[in-house]
């Protein structure tokens, strides 16, 4: 069983250029889509898809649409009641894969609101392998709200994994010795912010990435899953580093391909999979939802591991600096 927790859910508008985005520009749009999203909520549809069990937990009205959508796809949704309105992001994805988005900020929460929600995953832990706390943070949530969280449910069965961003992801990192999740999901650039690394090299050297991610696993964490985006992923545990290529791909959209990805590792730790073989499937994953317009998450049938190339990695400590 896996417990999605979205506090910052959204509808999901992708708009689907037919030439190049010119700012400035009267613009053609060849499609336009719209589908209920958010972290959480891509990961719970990517496991109804691959028939695992499911629950999202998310701030709305049981009766809004978007609710309706989640119910009708399969998706065993718990809301809760909401600050307001649930917020809309835009999507502009061009010919060749290049993505544009403008994120809205969200309703305002109060202390209450974010109690409910805690409360409520607190109450589906019980029964679940995985929780996974995804995405931005509602405005007047705490920065450290997810790192609370954490700390709270450090007395559950259930492994936690977290992928965010920015003050949230920041405040988690700096409490890794106190609690720390099982698993984080940052990209490359949110990974050079928590280690010092320079950027661009973690997203081009997979040595760079390892090393940097291993400074996270020397806090705490079990694992740090560090999607690279074109040069694929790079997974680091107490046992080793690994690195993956993807597939040759033809990006169409990477909206919803990391969390496709970290959906793809928790499949293959509910599996049994050794962690190199998590990796793969992440990859697989990931390369999957990049080739899929808007915000499609990938089905099984979808998914080619078998594509997916995975090295062991030999990681040394990073050099001194004068």
């Amino acid at each position: 069983m896996i417990v999605t927790l979205t506090t910052n859910p959204s509808v999901d508008r992708t708009v689907t250029l037919a030439g190049e985005l010119q700012r400035g520009a009267v613009l053609r749009a060849a499609s336009v889509t719209a589908q209920a999203g958010g972290k959480g909520v891509n990961i719970s549809r990517a496991a109804v898809a691959a028939r695992v069990p499911t629950i999202a937990v998310l701030p709305a009205a049981k009766d809004d649409p978007f609710v309706v959508e989640l119910l009708r796809d399969g998706i065993d949704c718990r809301p809760e009641r909401p600050a307001g309105d649930i917020r809309v992001n835009l999507t502009l994805t061009e010919p060749d894969g290049t993505t544009t988005k403008v994120n809205t900020p969200g309703a305002v929460v109060a202390p209450d609101d974010l109690d409910r929600l805690a409360a409520a995953v607190k109450q589906r832990c019980r029964q679940a392998r995985w929780l996974v706390l995804a995405g931005s943070l509602p405005p007047g949530a705490p920065d450290d709200w997810y790192a609370q969280l954490v700390g709270d449910l450090a007395d559950t069965d259930a492994k936690i994994a977290v992928d965010t961003s920015g003050a949230p992801l920041a405040a988690l990192a700096s409490g890794l010795e106190r609690h720390a999740p099982t698993l984080m999901k940052p990209n490359g650039e949110e990974l050079a912010s928590l280690t010092g690394a320079d950027a661009d090299a973690i997203e081009a050297d997979p040595i760079a990435a390892a090393r940097a991610a291993a400074l996270l696993v020397d806090q705490g964490v079990e694992a740090v899953l560090a999607t690279l985006g074109g040069t694929g992923a790079v997974l680091v545990t107490g046992e080793g580093a690994w690195h993956a290529t993807p597939p040759p791909t033809t990006v169409v959209s990477t909206v919803g391909a990391g969390d496709s990805s970290l959906f793809g590792y928790l499949l293959g730790d509910l599996r049994g999979a050794s962690p190199a073989e998590r990796l793969r499937l992440a990859v697989a994953y990931g390369s999957a939802a990049a080739g899929l317009p808007g915000t499609t998450i990938p089905t099984p049938l979808h998914v080619r591991p078998e594509l997916v190339e995975v090295r062991e990695l030999t990681v040394s400590p990073a050099p001194a600096q004068n």
